[in-house]
């Protein structure tokens, strides 16, 4: 795989952001790992700052969470965004977990997801997260096997507010972690 970059947001990427949220519009795909970066279009100072605001913020309604972007260093394109929770609240127990994460329609079945998903992996290994809760809707075949093949492991199935079924995943970072590196040696 081609060298890539997870960062945190910086003002370089706003013309990017704005137009990875346009592509899945365009394409008709639920936005999801933001950070809320959708409710900010035209806004992009605000939501900088509100991400950093949010990585020590603690109360009901939010956790402190960090946003990272997954950038493809040859061309400098915007891939993917993730959200990481350091903690849950009742809704994020039952209906959003640890971790949301998107890929742009247009990049996607290329193993982006996977990686990601890896590099937040290990920052929730220097947060000292052992275990991480990801959920996913049932039809979303792409994240149950992105999960499954970062060992997660299906605890139950609820419904959300709308009667899908979203599936619960806990997932051991180490043996994660441990997964993906021994994949990617024996593919070297």
């Amino acid at each position: 795989m081609e060298k890539l970059k997870f960062i945190r947001p910086t003002k370089e990427y706003e013309q990017q952001a704005y137009d990875y949220i346009e592509e899945f519009k365009k394409y008709n795909s639920k936005i999801n790992g933001t950070g809320g970066l959708d409710d900010y279009i035209g806004k992009y100072d605000e939501w900088l700052k509100k991400l950093e605001i949010e990585r020590e913020n603690y109360n009901k309604d939010r956790v402190p969470n960090e946003t990272f972007m997954l950038i493809r260093e040859e061309d400098n394109k915007l891939l993917g965004i993730i959200n990481i929770r350091l903690a849950l609240n009742e809704y994020l127990l039952q209906h959003g977990g640890h971790i949301g994460y998107g890929i742009r329609p247009t990049e996607r079945r290329k193993g982006y997801n996977s990686y990601q998903l890896y590099c937040a992996l290990k920052f929730c290994k220097e947060k000292e997260l052992e275990e991480v809760l990801l959920t996913c809707h049932k039809d979303n075949l792409g994240s149950v096997k992105t999960i499954e093949n970062s060992c997660g492991i299906l605890e139950n199935e609820v419904k959300d507010k709308d009667g899908k079924i979203i599936q619960r995943y806990w997932i051991n970072v180490d043996d994660a972690i441990k997964k993906y590196e021994g994949s990617k040696q024996r593919t070297r």
